[in-house]
């Protein structure tokens, strides 16, 4: 390893292991699992990494203004991680987050739509520091608008707003988001994988393991979905997909889209996964099984990148990753006490998160 590399990253190491201490062990995944109601879930999440973000007041506690704090603890790693990242990984981290800038943008088209007030809109939508190109104030003025075109014209700061425009005369025919959203997702993924490709050496090896399976899950689950769900023309499908990616290529999304065996281009792709031909179920039980395979799985391969060689863009993507991923079983336990969902029905739906 380089002495370049070692000091480039020396800060960077210190500060992500430091984070990926209060990572919530296992011990209190199995008590928050156990615990008989929401309040009880705050209860101990207050005394975790998460505490500071839990300090208002008790008539403000609902699940989605809680799930909305603790989203600003991801926010914080972060902002905190590109500040201290060199410059030549600073801009794959930027891109990564702007995934939550994606998901905010198309969180509030979908309120301009549904005449939803910004009361309503604000604690669904990710937190952003305000020197963000997409910050609160300016979703505020989109859902003020009056109609999704004004919104949308009102983005014109913003790397979105090309990518609308293009999409939306598609969406004043079909009456319908789903073009924007596409555009969105396409031009996002295009943008990273395009972050990955500008690094060099040891830290695009990580970044194509790590980044490239996240794209990876997308494309084959986006792919499956628009054929078993939403019965999209081959074409179309080809289409709505990325062309290229890590170990997911353009052959396995056309092989989907003409019809091919999905248990078969899982094995194509994935010989490592046990029993493939549980996910050519095509009533949506076998693609919430290969989602979840697929997603502990890539955080499998996070915890092992803190075992190997530290001193590389993979550690503080590993992190971040894994934090994503926290966040999601939290947003999922949380919904399932605060509905009184029995144990069984929610617990095999949570991604393992303890080493």
């Amino acid at each position: 390893m380089s002495i370049r590399a070692v000091s480039a990253y020396a800060l960077v190491q210190a500060t992500v292991r430091a984070r990926y201490s209060t990572l919530l062990g296992s011990g209190t995944w199995s008590a928050l699992i156990e615990c008989q109601d929401f309040e009880s879930v705050l209860a101990i999440l207050s005394k975790t990494v998460y505490g500071p973000y839990l300090q208002i007041a008790s008539e403000m506690w609902t699940p989605r203004r809680t799930v909305y704090q603790l989203r600003w603890h991801v926010s914080d790693s972060y902002r905190r991680l590109i500040d201290l990242t060199p410059e030549s990984g600073r801009q794959l981290l930027t891109r990564l987050w702007q995934s939550h800038e994606v998901d905010n943008m198309k969180a509030t088209l979908r309120g301009v739509e549904n005449g939803a007030s910004w009361d309503r809109v604000r604690h669904l939508l990710s937190p952003v520091a305000e020197h963000f190109s997409l910050n609160t104030a300016g979703m505020e003025r989109m859902v003020q608008s009056g109609g999704v075109a004004q919104a949308i014209e009102r983005t014109r700061h913003t790397p979105y707003y090309d990518t609308l425009v293009h999409a939306l005369d598609r969406y004043i025919t079909e009456k319908n988001l789903f073009p924007l959203d596409v555009a969105l997702d396409l031009d996002y993924r295009r943008g990273l994988w395009q972050s990955i490709q500008q690094l060099r050496g040891r830290d695009r090896d990580e970044a194509l393991r790590l980044v490239g399976t996240m794209l990876d899950t997308d494309s084959l689950l986006w792919a499956i979905r628009y054929r078993v769900f939403h019965h999209l023309s081959e074409q179309e499908i080809i289409n709505y997909t990325l062309p290229f990616g890590y170990r997911v290529r353009d052959e396995h999304i056309r092989a989907i889209a003409a019809g091919a065996s999905i248990a078969q281009v899982v094995r194509d792709v994935y010989p490592d996964l046990e029993n493939p031909a549980q996910y050519a179920d095509e009533s949506g039980i076998g693609l919430a099984m290969l989602e979840h395979s697929l997603h502990e799985r890539l955080v499998g391969m996070c915890r092992a990148t803190f075992r190997g060689t530290p001193f590389h863009i993979g550690i503080p993507l590993a992190y971040l990753i894994l934090c994503e991923s926290e966040i999601k079983n939290l947003t999922a336990l949380i919904e399932a006490k605060a509905s009184h969902l029995a144990r069984e029905v929610f617990e095999p739906i949570l991604v393992t998160q303890g080493p």
